[in-house]
């Protein structure tokens, strides 16, 4: 009798190794096709969840039971909130004013860039957002002041990414979720702050190597007087009505979220309907503004991990990446992974659903380490890399440049700096994720 049990359970292990082997296989095309092509990576994963799920015997109901509803609605809700701050002028002309606080020195104005990038992404809108709102203006004012494109650049992207995990920003709920999966939860500020600590020395060790090159930042008489030009036109505009009812709209959203715990996600909505009210905005452009793309390569992603999940893809996945690593070295290679992917990939909507929630399963299956420090290497390693022109922030930077012959030569700079982030978030993560991790 045992004997006919094992032979007639034998096709139902089958079965289900055939069934991770080809959920699995589907994540790793999907990370290759992030990597080399254009295609939203979301809608390829949705599909193959589908047809992977029929494979498996699930019922349509079963495969859309792991699509992440409060991700899908936290991402709407904040991307829209601040597609309205972006439509009717209010991060713009806050930025302006920020920009004004370094008249007079120059030599202040990349450290100005990154706290305006690194203020603005902490607030909600993350990195990509940032840097499309602020490098334009610092490109344009730092050519006028001597200040090099690559230093602007470094300090601008380096500045979004710094705080782009914030709990209330878009992909600090990313994070966030998918971390929530490995059993890892109440570590949202230790998530921004080592985040914040990452990016702030390699901006911090950039400015002190570019700062003072030949071709660096002008006189601070010069740059003053530049920065007064570009500023004076009008120098002291108030917020109109709609600029300054949002303002406020949002400074209570973040109190609401951090002070009262509010959920992310709704309390954005009911912020958005608000303003939408009080007509603050136009409701279709605001709309037409948030990164729907993204918002399906996240959650499409985020379902194909589910599916991977419960059909033990997942677990097989984590034993693949430990063959690669000890417990001595596991944060430093994990960071490296993340890092050489997202380096041609999506971090947010790619890397981080698919290595966060397999954080917990690593260390048990290398034998040793911490699931925190794991999940924090992920975050670091796949973030520092993101200045690469290959990125969205990196072309951002790039595509500021009016010049050609510049805008080449940043694009080199800009791709040897994200190559070589591989190897810096290795070795920060390798020497401090441990410690953060305890902090």
């Amino acid at each position: 009798m045992a004997g006919a049990g094992g032979a007639a359970g034998a096709p139902i292990v089958a079965r289900a190794m055939s069934t991770a082997l080809l959920s699995l296989g589907a994540l790793v095309v999907a990370l290759a096709l992030s990597m080399t092509s254009r295609i939203n990576v979301g809608l390829l994963a949705i599909a193959f969840t589908w047809l992977i799920g029929v494979q498996a015997g699930l019922k349509a109901d079963a495969v859309l039971g792991g699509f992440p509803v409060s991700l899908f609605l936290t991402l709407t809700g904040v991307t829209l909130l601040f597609a309205i701050a972006d439509t009717n002028g209010t991060l713009e002309r806050l930025a302006h004013r920020a920009v004004r606080l370094a008249r007079g020195n120059a030599r202040l104005l990349p450290i100005l860039f990154f706290v305006i990038a690194f203020a603005i992404s902490t607030v909600g809108p993350g990195a990509i957002s940032s840097v499309a709102l602020v490098i334009p203006l610092a490109m344009a004012i730092g050519q006028r002041t001597g200040v090099p494109p690559f230093l602007t650049a470094l300090m601008v992207a380096n500045g979004a990414n710094a705080g782009n995990l914030s709990p209330i920003s878009s992909v600090g709920v990313i994070a966030n979720s998918a971390m929530a999966k490995a059993g890892l939860v109440g570590h949202e500020w230790r998530v921004w702050m080592t985040n914040l600590v990452a990016h702030a020395l390699v901006a911090l060790a950039a400015y002190l190597v570019l700062v003072n090159r030949r071709a660096g930042v002008a006189p601070a008489t010069a740059g003053g007087a530049a920065i007064a030009a570009i500023m004076a036109d009008p120098p002291n505009e108030a917020l109109d009505r709609r600029q300054g009812t949002t303002a406020l709209v949002i400074l209570a959203w973040i109190v609401g979220v951090v002070g009262f715990k509010l959920n992310v996600g709704l309390s954005a909505f009911g912020a958005t309907a608000l303003l939408l009210l009080a007509r603050a905005a136009d409701e279709g452009e605001a709309i037409r503004k948030v990164p729907w793309g993204v918002i399906v390569m996240v959650c499409g992603v985020s379902l194909l991990i589910a599916l991977l999940e419960r059909t033990g893809g997942l677990d097989l996945f984590t034993s693949l990446l430990a063959r690669l690593a000890t417990p001595a070295t596991l944060n430093g290679t994990i960071a490296f992974v993340t890092g050489a992917i997202s380096t041609y990939s999506s971090t947010s909507g790619v890397v981080l659903p698919a290595f966060l929630p397999t954080a917990a399963s690593l260390v048990q299956k290398v034998g040793g380490g911490d699931p925190l420090a794991v999940a924090l290497s992920i975050n670091v390693g796949s973030a520092l890399v993101d200045v690469s022109p290959l990125s969205t922030l990196g072309a951002l930077c790039v595509a500021a440049l009016p010049s050609p012959e510049v805008s080449r030569t940043l694009f080199n700079q800009l791709l040897a700096w994200g190559m070589a982030m591989t190897v810096v978030g290795a070795v920060f993560c390798q020497l401090l994720a441990g410690l953060l991790a305890r902090a």
